[in-house]
């Protein structure tokens, strides 16, 4: 398979999973935190597909498409080691979905930094909140969800809160 291919597939099953989470939470009250804004191209679409909700944005620097760029009252800037807490201790569990597409070209080190930011993240999550990552975290709470169809195994992955 290419790289291409893989590309292809991460983004197809980044935006199944994406697409899912915002059925899935429709009707909870809470925020959508985007974890690295990167161009914009995901946090642009959660704004499509959640218009209703506040999605907020962590980054340590800004270089998003001027289309795709947060007001600076949605931005989260610093490391994320940082701010995730910080974001714990302004907003509690309230989050309906936190997603990070983590995309890296290094296996091992996105699995580092995955296993690193997972008990950042889980004490974010609402009732019912959703985790929708592209690579596998490492939950002591969450639960795996089942991929939509029109994902590809292994390109993304979802857990809840139960």
């Amino acid at each position: 398979m290419s790289r291409l291919d893989k590309f292809i597939e991460r983004m197809s099953s980044q935006r199944a999973c994406l697409n899912l989470a915002a059925e899935m939470i429709s009707g909870n009250a809470g925020p959508v935190f985007e974890l690295g804004l990167g161009n914009g191209r995901t946090y642009d679409h959660m704004r499509k597909i959640m218009p209703e909700r506040d999605v907020f944005v962590f980054e340590r620097a800004v270089a998003s498409h001027p289309d795709s760029t947060p007001e600076d009252d949605m931005l989260l800037l610093g490391d994320v080691y940082d701010t995730l807490p910080a974001a714990l201790a302004r907003f509690g569990p309230t989050a309906q979905l936190v997603h990070a597409d983590l995309g890296g070209h290094n296996p091992a080190k996105n699995d580092e930094f995955a296993r690193s930011i997972s008990p950042l993240v889980e004490p974010l999550l609402a009732q019912g909140g959703l985790m929708v990552a592209s690579d596998k975290m490492y939950f002591e709470t969450l639960k795996e969800v089942a991929l939509p169809a029109d994902a590809f195994p292994g390109r993304c992955f979802i857990y809840q809160r139960s």
